[in-house]
C-alpha cells in the first residue's frame, strides 16, 4: 500500500475517544472518501495524516516512510502532504498567481512562475491569474485552493469537506473537475465528507466512519 494507516487511536481523554483502532490502506493514485456524520472523527483523521494532530498510538506510513508512530513523528512541513480546507483559506491580499506560488518559496522566481502557470492551466483559470480571491466564484476559489495544494508536488492530497460551501449544480461540476485533475496527476487523495453523493461521484472506495471506527468499506464501481 502507498499509504498505510495502522491502528490509529486518538482522544482528548480516556473517556472521549475520537478515533478507535482505525486501520486501512490506500494505493498510489487512488481517491478515497471518508464518509461520516459530524463528530464521527473524519476531520480528525485528516489532521493526524497531515501532522496537525498526534495520535494516542498507531502508525502511519506514506511511500514506506513512517510519518508517525509511538516513537517517531515527522513535522507537518516535512510530510509532503497537500491539504485543502473547507473554507479554502486563500490569502485575500494575494492574486491567484501569488496564492498558487505561496508554497514554492524554495524555488527560483522562474520556477515558481512556470509551476503556477502549469497549475492555472490544469484548473482552467489561466485568464484569472491577476484576479484576487474575492473576484472569483466559489467554484473557482475551490480550484485555486486545489492548485495551491498541488503546486509543491505533494505525495498525497487531503480535502476536508471540499464541496460543502457550493450549491448543488456547482458541486457536481467541481466534483468532476477534482476527479479529472487527480487522475491526471495520478495522486492519492483522501477527502472527508458527510454527503454520499460526493463520495459516490468521485471516490474509488468509500470508508464509512462511525464513532471513530471504520465500520464499512465500499468499493465504488
Amino acid at each position: 500500500m502507498y499509504i498505510d494507516i495502522s491502528k490509529i487511536n486518538f482522544g482528548y481523554d480516556k473517556n472521549q475517544m475520537v478515533l478507535n483502532d482505525c486501520t486501512t490502506g490506500i494505493e498510489k493514485g487512488e481517491i478515497v472518501a471518508i464518509l461520516g456524520k459530524s463528530g464521527s472523527g473524519k476531520s480528525t483523521l485528516l489532521r493526524i495524516l497531515s501532522g496537525l494532530e498526534i495520535p494516542s498510538n498507531g502508525e502511519i506510513k506514506i511511500d514506506n516512510e513512517i510519518m508517525v508512530s509511538n516513537h517517531h513523528f515527522v513535522e507537518p512541513n516535512k510530510r509532503q502532504i497537500g491539504m485543502v480546507f473547507q473554507d479554502y483559506a486563500l490569502f485575500p491580499h494575494l492574486t491567484i498567481m501569488q496564492n498558487i506560488q505561496y508554497g514554492l518559496i524554495k524555488k527560483t522566481k522562474i520556477e515558481r512562475e512556470k509551476i503556477a502557470l502549469e497549475m492555472l492551466d490544469l484548473i482552467s483559470l489561466n485568464e484569472k491569474n491577476t484576479k484576487y480571491p474575492h473576484e472569483l466564484s466559489g467554484g473557482q476559489q475551490q480550484r485555486v485552493a486545489l492548485a495551491r495544494a498541488l503546486a509543491p508536488n505533494p505525495k498525497m492530497l487531503l480535502l476536508d469537506e471540499p464541496f460543502s460551501n457550493l450549491d448543488k449544480d456547482l458541486r457536481k461540476q467541481i466534483r468532476q473537475d477534482l476527479k479529472r485533475i487527480m487522475n491526471k496527476q495520478n495522486m492519492s487523495c483522501i477527502f472527508a465528507t458527510h454527503d454520499y453523493e460526493d463520495a459516490k461521484d468521485i471516490a474509488n472506495r468509500i470508508l464509512y466512519l462511525e464513532d471513530g471506527k471504520i465500520v464499512k468499506i465500499e468499493k465504488n464501481i
